[in-house]
Protein backbone atom coordinates (compact mmCIF):
# COMPACT_ATOMS: atom_id res chain seq x y z
CA UNK A 1 0.00 0.00 0.00
CA UNK A 2 1.70 3.35 -0.76
CA UNK A 3 1.45 5.91 2.02
CA UNK A 4 -0.02 8.47 1.09
CA UNK A 5 0.65 10.13 4.51
CA UNK A 6 4.77 9.88 3.67
CA UNK A 7 4.08 11.11 0.45
CA UNK A 8 2.39 14.35 1.39
CA UNK A 9 5.69 15.33 4.15
CA UNK A 10 8.31 17.34 2.39
CA UNK A 11 11.68 18.51 3.65
CA UNK A 12 10.80 22.08 3.24
CA UNK A 13 11.22 24.38 6.89
CA UNK A 14 9.41 27.17 7.73
CA UNK A 15 10.10 29.19 10.02
CA UNK A 16 8.32 31.93 12.11
CA UNK A 17 9.23 35.78 12.84
CA UNK A 18 10.71 36.43 16.06
CA UNK A 19 8.10 37.36 18.79
CA UNK A 20 5.58 35.45 16.70
CA UNK A 21 3.65 32.20 17.02
CA UNK A 22 2.36 32.98 20.27
CA UNK A 23 -1.13 31.06 19.68
CA UNK A 24 0.83 27.47 19.24
CA UNK A 25 3.16 28.28 21.92
CA UNK A 26 0.02 28.67 23.93
CA UNK A 27 -0.87 24.72 22.89
CA UNK A 28 -3.14 25.79 19.22
CA UNK A 29 -2.91 24.22 16.42
CA UNK A 30 -2.73 27.92 13.77
CA UNK A 31 0.28 29.73 12.31
CA UNK A 32 -1.12 32.75 10.15
CA UNK A 33 0.46 34.38 7.03
CA UNK A 34 1.82 37.30 8.87
CA UNK A 35 3.63 34.83 11.32
CA UNK A 36 5.61 33.12 8.68
CA UNK A 37 9.25 34.88 8.17
CA UNK A 38 10.00 32.11 5.63
CA UNK A 39 10.11 28.46 3.63
CA UNK A 40 13.24 26.88 2.81
CA UNK A 41 13.02 23.98 0.56
CA UNK A 42 10.83 22.75 -2.10
CA UNK A 43 6.67 22.37 -1.39
CA UNK A 44 3.50 22.18 -2.34
CA UNK A 45 0.48 23.70 -0.59
CA UNK A 46 -1.24 20.75 1.27
CA UNK A 47 2.29 19.25 2.01
CA UNK A 48 3.60 18.65 5.69
CA UNK A 49 6.63 20.39 6.56
CA UNK A 50 8.31 21.26 9.54
CA UNK A 51 8.11 24.34 11.47
CA UNK A 52 10.62 26.23 13.35
CA UNK A 53 10.50 29.07 15.27
CA UNK A 54 12.93 32.08 14.46
CA UNK A 55 16.19 30.59 16.71
CA UNK A 56 15.69 27.11 15.12
CA UNK A 57 13.53 25.66 18.08
CA UNK A 58 11.78 22.65 16.53
CA UNK A 59 7.98 23.57 16.94
CA UNK A 60 6.49 20.51 15.21
CA UNK A 61 5.07 19.58 11.45
CA UNK A 62 2.04 20.57 9.90
CA UNK A 63 0.05 21.24 6.68
CA UNK A 64 1.05 24.28 4.34
CA UNK A 65 -1.67 26.36 2.47
CA UNK A 66 -0.25 29.76 0.78
CA UNK A 67 -4.01 30.39 0.03
CA UNK A 68 -5.13 30.55 3.63
CA UNK A 69 -4.82 33.30 6.04
CA UNK A 70 -4.32 30.12 8.34
CA UNK A 71 -1.25 29.50 6.79
CA UNK A 72 -0.07 26.36 8.25
CA UNK A 73 -2.38 23.81 10.73
CA UNK A 74 -0.43 21.95 13.04
CA UNK A 75 -0.65 18.00 12.72
CA UNK A 76 1.79 17.34 15.87
CA UNK A 77 4.07 19.51 18.05
CA UNK A 78 6.52 16.45 18.41
CA UNK A 79 9.50 17.54 16.07
CA UNK A 80 10.63 14.00 16.22
CA UNK A 81 8.03 12.34 15.13
CA UNK A 82 8.18 10.23 11.83
CA UNK A 83 4.76 11.63 9.41
CA UNK A 84 3.50 8.24 7.66
CA UNK A 85 0.77 5.74 7.89
CA UNK A 86 1.39 4.56 11.05
CA UNK A 87 1.19 7.86 12.52
CA UNK A 88 -2.01 8.78 10.84
CA UNK A 89 -3.63 5.31 11.83
CA UNK A 90 -2.74 5.60 15.48
CA UNK A 91 -4.46 9.49 15.63
CA UNK A 92 -7.42 7.74 13.87
CA UNK A 93 -7.69 5.18 16.83
CA UNK A 94 -7.19 7.21 19.55
CA UNK A 95 -10.04 9.51 18.56
CA UNK A 96 -12.38 6.00 17.86
CA UNK A 97 -11.37 4.85 21.04
CA UNK A 98 -12.09 7.92 22.54
CA UNK A 99 -15.97 8.06 21.94
CA UNK A 100 -15.97 4.53 22.77
CA UNK A 101 -15.15 5.73 26.10
CA UNK A 102 -17.19 8.83 26.82
CA UNK A 103 -20.41 8.50 24.37
CA UNK A 104 -22.94 6.12 23.05
CA UNK A 105 -21.07 5.44 19.90
CA UNK A 106 -24.36 4.30 17.64
CA UNK A 107 -24.44 8.04 16.45
CA UNK A 108 -22.08 10.48 17.38
CA UNK A 109 -19.04 12.77 16.21
CA UNK A 110 -15.92 10.55 15.34
CA UNK A 111 -13.46 12.94 14.60
CA UNK A 112 -13.45 16.49 15.36
CA UNK A 113 -11.01 18.55 13.80
CA UNK A 114 -8.41 20.44 15.75
CA UNK A 115 -9.29 18.84 19.13
CA UNK A 116 -8.49 15.61 18.24
CA UNK A 117 -5.28 16.79 16.03
CA UNK A 118 -6.62 16.34 12.68
CA UNK A 119 -7.12 19.59 11.76
CA UNK A 120 -9.99 20.88 9.61
CA UNK A 121 -11.88 17.15 9.36
CA UNK A 122 -15.36 16.64 10.90
CA UNK A 123 -16.65 12.83 10.55
CA UNK A 124 -20.51 12.19 11.99
CA UNK A 125 -21.54 8.60 12.16
CA UNK A 126 -25.06 8.51 11.97
CA UNK A 127 -25.99 4.83 12.73
CA UNK A 128 -24.50 2.86 9.61
CA UNK A 129 -23.19 5.70 7.84
CA UNK A 130 -20.37 8.25 7.95
CA UNK A 131 -20.89 12.06 6.92
CA UNK A 132 -17.40 13.64 6.23
CA UNK A 133 -16.91 17.41 6.09
CA UNK A 134 -13.06 18.56 4.84
CA UNK A 135 -12.12 22.32 5.69
CA UNK A 136 -8.58 22.23 5.41
CA UNK A 137 -6.73 21.26 1.94
CA UNK A 138 -3.95 19.41 3.86
CA UNK A 139 -6.26 16.50 5.68
CA UNK A 140 -8.70 16.59 2.37
CA UNK A 141 -5.61 15.04 0.66
CA UNK A 142 -5.58 12.52 3.58
CA UNK A 143 -9.40 12.17 3.81
CA UNK A 144 -9.70 8.63 2.20
CA UNK A 145 -7.45 7.32 3.94
CA UNK A 146 -8.96 8.32 7.11
CA UNK A 147 -11.96 6.65 6.01
CA UNK A 148 -10.82 3.51 5.78
CA UNK A 149 -8.83 3.57 8.99
CA UNK A 150 -12.14 4.10 10.50
CA UNK A 151 -14.20 1.44 8.69
CA UNK A 152 -11.14 -1.02 9.40
CA UNK A 153 -11.78 0.36 12.99
CA UNK A 154 -14.87 -0.37 13.41
CA UNK A 155 -15.45 -3.39 11.38
CA UNK A 156 -12.81 -4.75 14.17
CA UNK A 157 -15.52 -3.97 16.51
CA UNK A 158 -18.65 -5.36 15.03
CA UNK A 159 -19.97 -2.39 12.91
CA UNK A 160 -20.51 -2.40 9.38
CA UNK A 161 -20.65 0.98 7.33
CA UNK A 162 -22.69 0.84 4.19
CA UNK A 163 -21.79 4.19 3.33
CA UNK A 164 -20.06 7.51 2.83
CA UNK A 165 -21.29 10.99 2.19
CA UNK A 166 -19.55 13.86 1.67
CA UNK A 167 -20.95 17.55 3.11
CA UNK A 168 -17.95 20.05 2.46
CA UNK A 169 -20.02 22.59 1.20
CA UNK A 170 -19.26 25.35 3.29
CA UNK A 171 -18.43 28.35 2.25
CA UNK A 172 -15.02 28.23 4.41
CA UNK A 173 -13.16 26.00 1.56
CA UNK A 174 -13.35 28.74 -0.74
CA UNK A 175 -10.80 30.64 1.84
CA UNK A 176 -8.93 27.42 1.32
CA UNK A 177 -8.84 28.18 -2.41
CA UNK A 178 -10.52 25.40 -2.08
CA UNK A 179 -14.02 24.31 -4.57
CA UNK A 180 -17.25 22.89 -2.44
CA UNK A 181 -18.32 19.28 -2.27
CA UNK A 182 -20.84 17.15 -1.78
CA UNK A 183 -21.35 13.52 -2.68
CA UNK A 184 -20.79 10.05 -2.16
CA UNK A 185 -17.51 8.92 -0.88
CA UNK A 186 -17.34 5.43 -3.00
CA UNK A 187 -20.24 3.48 -3.52
CA UNK A 188 -23.61 4.82 -4.10
CA UNK A 189 -25.82 4.10 -1.13
CA UNK A 190 -29.66 4.78 -0.08
CA UNK A 191 -29.37 8.23 2.25
CA UNK A 192 -32.18 7.87 4.29
CA UNK A 193 -31.07 7.59 7.70
CA UNK A 194 -32.90 6.78 10.76
CA UNK A 195 -31.21 7.41 14.28
CA UNK A 196 -31.99 6.61 17.82
CA UNK A 197 -30.96 8.91 20.33
CA UNK A 198 -31.75 9.30 24.05
CA UNK A 199 -34.75 6.81 23.57
CA UNK A 200 -35.98 9.53 20.49
CA UNK A 201 -36.01 8.26 16.86
CA UNK A 202 -34.80 11.32 14.46
CA UNK A 203 -34.91 10.69 10.38
CA UNK A 204 -31.62 12.49 9.70
CA UNK A 205 -31.68 14.61 6.16
CA UNK A 206 -27.42 13.53 5.61
CA UNK A 207 -27.82 15.33 1.94
CA UNK A 208 -29.52 18.27 2.60
CA UNK A 209 -30.02 19.06 6.43
CA UNK A 210 -27.65 21.78 7.88
CA UNK A 211 -24.06 21.18 8.79
CA UNK A 212 -23.80 16.72 8.25
CA UNK A 213 -27.77 16.66 9.01
CA UNK A 214 -28.26 16.75 12.41
CA UNK A 215 -26.70 18.84 15.68
CA UNK A 216 -24.96 15.86 18.00
CA UNK A 217 -23.28 18.51 20.19
CA UNK A 218 -26.92 19.26 22.18
CA UNK A 219 -27.28 15.20 22.42
CA UNK A 220 -26.68 15.40 26.53
CA UNK A 221 -28.51 18.73 26.72
CA UNK A 222 -31.41 17.35 25.07
CA UNK A 223 -31.27 14.52 27.64
CA UNK A 224 -31.04 17.03 30.49
CA UNK A 225 -34.54 18.82 28.93
CA UNK A 226 -36.27 15.15 28.72
CA UNK A 227 -34.74 14.36 32.09
CA UNK A 228 -36.50 18.20 33.39
CA UNK A 229 -39.51 17.37 31.87
CA UNK A 230 -40.03 13.94 33.59
CA UNK A 231 -40.05 14.67 36.62
CA UNK A 232 -42.07 18.02 35.92
CA UNK A 233 -44.62 15.83 34.48
CA UNK A 234 -45.25 13.48 37.46
CA UNK A 235 -46.70 15.77 39.37
CA UNK A 236 -48.30 17.93 36.69
CA UNK A 237 -49.39 16.33 33.16
CA UNK A 238 -50.05 19.61 31.35
CA UNK A 239 -46.78 20.73 31.62
CA UNK A 240 -46.91 23.65 28.68
CA UNK A 241 -43.51 23.82 26.88
CA UNK A 242 -41.95 26.36 23.88
CA UNK A 243 -39.41 25.44 21.69
CA UNK A 244 -37.95 27.96 19.73
CA UNK A 245 -35.36 27.83 16.66
CA UNK A 246 -36.60 24.00 17.19
CA UNK A 247 -35.62 22.54 13.36
CA UNK A 248 -35.78 19.44 13.09
CA UNK A 249 -38.08 19.34 16.59
CA UNK A 250 -34.96 17.59 18.76
CA UNK A 251 -35.52 19.67 22.00
CA UNK A 252 -39.21 20.07 21.65
CA UNK A 253 -39.20 16.49 21.29
CA UNK A 254 -37.39 15.56 24.23
CA UNK A 255 -39.65 17.52 26.03
CA UNK A 256 -42.73 15.53 24.28
CA UNK A 257 -40.89 11.68 25.08
CA UNK A 258 -40.29 13.50 28.45
CA UNK A 259 -44.29 13.68 29.50
CA UNK A 260 -44.81 17.32 28.65
CA UNK A 261 -48.31 18.21 28.20
CA UNK A 262 -48.10 20.16 25.08
CA UNK A 263 -45.44 21.30 23.42
CA UNK A 264 -45.46 24.12 20.60
CA UNK A 265 -42.18 23.82 18.32
CA UNK A 266 -41.35 27.00 16.18
CA UNK A 267 -38.85 27.28 13.50
CA UNK A 268 -38.95 30.15 10.30
CA UNK A 269 -37.84 27.18 7.72
CA UNK A 270 -40.94 25.13 6.68
CA UNK A 271 -38.84 22.15 5.01
CA UNK A 272 -37.66 22.35 9.09
CA UNK A 273 -40.95 22.30 10.38
CA UNK A 274 -42.03 19.43 7.99
CA UNK A 275 -38.86 17.23 9.40
CA UNK A 276 -40.02 17.81 12.94
CA UNK A 277 -43.66 16.93 11.97
CA UNK A 278 -42.51 13.90 10.53
CA UNK A 279 -40.05 13.35 13.74
CA UNK A 280 -42.65 14.05 16.14
CA UNK A 281 -44.87 10.99 13.83
CA UNK A 282 -42.02 8.68 14.09
CA UNK A 283 -42.01 9.02 18.25
CA UNK A 284 -46.38 8.70 18.60
CA UNK A 285 -46.37 12.24 20.21
CA UNK A 286 -48.02 14.64 17.65
CA UNK A 287 -51.14 14.72 19.60
CA UNK A 288 -48.93 16.87 22.24
CA UNK A 289 -47.52 18.71 19.46
CA UNK A 290 -47.71 21.67 17.77
CA UNK A 291 -45.59 23.44 14.97
CA UNK A 292 -45.72 26.84 14.21
CA UNK A 293 -43.82 28.47 11.03
CA UNK A 294 -42.55 32.10 11.73
CA UNK A 295 -39.68 34.06 12.76
CA UNK A 296 -38.95 33.67 16.45
CA UNK A 297 -38.04 37.41 16.35
CA UNK A 298 -41.19 38.87 15.36
CA UNK A 299 -43.37 35.86 17.31
CA UNK A 300 -41.86 36.28 20.51
CA UNK A 301 -42.90 40.44 20.83
CA UNK A 302 -46.47 38.99 20.09
CA UNK A 303 -46.87 36.13 22.77
CA UNK A 304 -45.75 38.39 25.04
CA UNK A 305 -47.79 41.10 24.27
CA UNK A 306 -50.80 38.90 23.78
CA UNK A 307 -49.91 37.35 27.87
CA UNK A 308 -48.74 33.74 26.84
CA UNK A 309 -46.99 32.10 29.53
CA UNK A 310 -45.15 28.71 29.27
CA UNK A 311 -43.97 26.15 32.23
CA UNK A 312 -40.69 25.56 30.27
CA UNK A 313 -39.24 27.87 27.55
CA UNK A 314 -36.39 26.96 25.19
CA UNK A 315 -34.17 28.58 23.23
CA UNK A 316 -31.65 27.35 20.80
CA UNK A 317 -31.01 30.17 18.29
CA UNK A 318 -28.01 30.08 15.24
CA UNK A 319 -24.95 31.83 15.85
CA UNK A 320 -25.90 35.37 15.79
CA UNK A 321 -21.33 35.92 15.07
CA UNK A 322 -19.26 34.29 13.40
CA UNK A 323 -16.49 36.88 14.22
CA UNK A 324 -15.15 38.97 17.23
CA UNK A 325 -15.76 42.13 15.12
CA UNK A 326 -20.08 41.40 14.98
CA UNK A 327 -19.97 40.50 19.37
CA UNK A 328 -21.46 43.62 20.24
CA UNK A 329 -24.40 43.32 17.54
CA UNK A 330 -24.49 39.57 18.30
CA UNK A 331 -24.54 40.48 22.51
CA UNK A 332 -27.86 43.12 22.26
CA UNK A 333 -29.33 40.19 19.76
CA UNK A 334 -29.20 37.41 22.30
CA UNK A 335 -30.14 40.43 24.90
CA UNK A 336 -33.41 40.96 23.33
CA UNK A 337 -34.49 37.38 22.31
CA UNK A 338 -33.51 36.00 25.68
CA UNK A 339 -35.63 38.93 27.20
CA UNK A 340 -39.04 37.66 25.19
CA UNK A 341 -38.03 34.14 26.22
CA UNK A 342 -38.28 35.35 29.91
CA UNK A 343 -41.40 37.11 29.68
CA UNK A 344 -43.21 33.95 28.87
CA UNK A 345 -42.19 31.62 31.29
CA UNK A 346 -44.63 31.53 34.18
CA UNK A 347 -43.34 32.49 37.82
CA UNK A 348 -41.42 29.29 39.20
CA UNK A 349 -41.29 27.82 35.28
CA UNK A 350 -38.28 27.21 33.49
CA UNK A 351 -35.72 28.09 30.52
CA UNK A 352 -33.24 26.82 28.74
CA UNK A 353 -30.98 29.20 27.00
CA UNK A 354 -27.74 28.56 24.94
CA UNK A 355 -25.21 30.15 22.60
CA UNK A 356 -23.83 28.24 20.05
CA UNK A 357 -21.07 31.08 19.07
CA UNK A 358 -17.32 30.40 19.32
CA UNK A 359 -17.34 34.20 20.09
CA UNK A 360 -19.87 34.93 22.42
CA UNK A 361 -17.53 33.33 25.32
CA UNK A 362 -19.14 31.68 28.61
CA UNK A 363 -18.34 35.40 30.48
CA UNK A 364 -20.07 37.36 28.21
CA UNK A 365 -23.01 34.95 27.48
CA UNK A 366 -23.43 34.74 31.16
CA UNK A 367 -23.17 38.75 31.18
CA UNK A 368 -26.04 38.74 28.15
CA UNK A 369 -28.44 36.46 30.30
CA UNK A 370 -27.88 38.78 33.75
CA UNK A 371 -28.94 41.84 32.03
CA UNK A 372 -31.70 40.14 29.90
CA UNK A 373 -33.33 38.60 33.50
CA UNK A 374 -32.86 42.25 34.78
CA UNK A 375 -34.35 43.80 31.89
CA UNK A 376 -37.37 41.43 32.16
CA UNK A 377 -37.77 41.80 35.55
CA UNK A 378 -37.04 38.21 36.34
CA UNK A 379 -34.70 36.49 39.11
CA UNK A 380 -33.17 33.17 38.12
CA UNK A 381 -31.64 30.39 39.53
CA UNK A 382 -29.18 28.10 37.92
CA UNK A 383 -29.89 24.53 37.54
CA UNK A 384 -27.10 23.35 35.59
CA UNK A 385 -24.81 25.08 33.19
CA UNK A 386 -23.36 22.29 30.18
CA UNK A 387 -21.52 22.46 26.90
CA UNK A 388 -20.88 20.47 23.94
CA UNK A 389 -21.38 16.24 23.89
CA UNK A 390 -18.37 15.10 24.79
CA UNK A 391 -17.72 13.99 21.60
CA UNK A 392 -17.18 17.36 20.74
CA UNK A 393 -13.96 17.17 23.29
CA UNK A 394 -12.81 21.04 24.41
CA UNK A 395 -9.24 20.90 23.49
CA UNK A 396 -7.56 23.52 26.27
CA UNK A 397 -4.62 25.38 26.44
CA UNK A 398 -4.65 27.79 23.34
CA UNK A 399 -7.10 26.12 20.64
CA UNK A 400 -8.87 28.33 18.12
CA UNK A 401 -12.50 26.70 18.01
CA UNK A 402 -13.56 23.36 19.89
CA UNK A 403 -15.02 25.71 22.72
CA UNK A 404 -18.36 26.77 21.36
CA UNK A 405 -21.88 25.51 22.83
CA UNK A 406 -23.10 27.26 26.07
CA UNK A 407 -26.43 25.82 27.43
CA UNK A 408 -27.93 26.70 31.09
CA UNK A 409 -31.51 25.67 32.50
CA UNK A 410 -32.81 28.33 35.08
CA UNK A 411 -35.83 27.83 37.40
CA UNK A 412 -37.34 31.52 36.84
CA UNK A 413 -39.50 33.33 39.28
CA UNK A 414 -40.89 37.04 38.76
CA UNK A 415 -39.06 39.70 41.38
CA UNK A 416 -40.97 40.02 44.76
Amino acid sequence: MTDIVKDNACSAVLTLKKGEGRTIKAGGSWIYDNEVDRIDGEYKDGNILRIEDFDGYPMGWGFINSASKIRVRMMTRDADAEINDAFLYNRVKNAWEYRKAVIDISSCRVIFGEADFLPGLVIDKYEDVLVVESLALGIDILKERIIEILKELMQADGITIRGVYERSDAKVRLKEGMERRKGFIGEEFDTAVQIVENGVKYNVDIVNGQKTGFFLDQKGNRKAVQDLLCRLSAGNPSVSVLDCFTHTGSFALNAAVGGAGSVEAVDVSELAIDEARRNAELNGVTDRMTFTCADVLDLLPKYVEEGRLYDVVILDPPAFTKSRETIKKAMKGYREINIRGLKLVKSGGYFATCSCSHFMDQELFTEVIAQAAKAAHKRLRQIEFRTQAPDHPILWAGDEMSYYLKFIIFQVTDEK
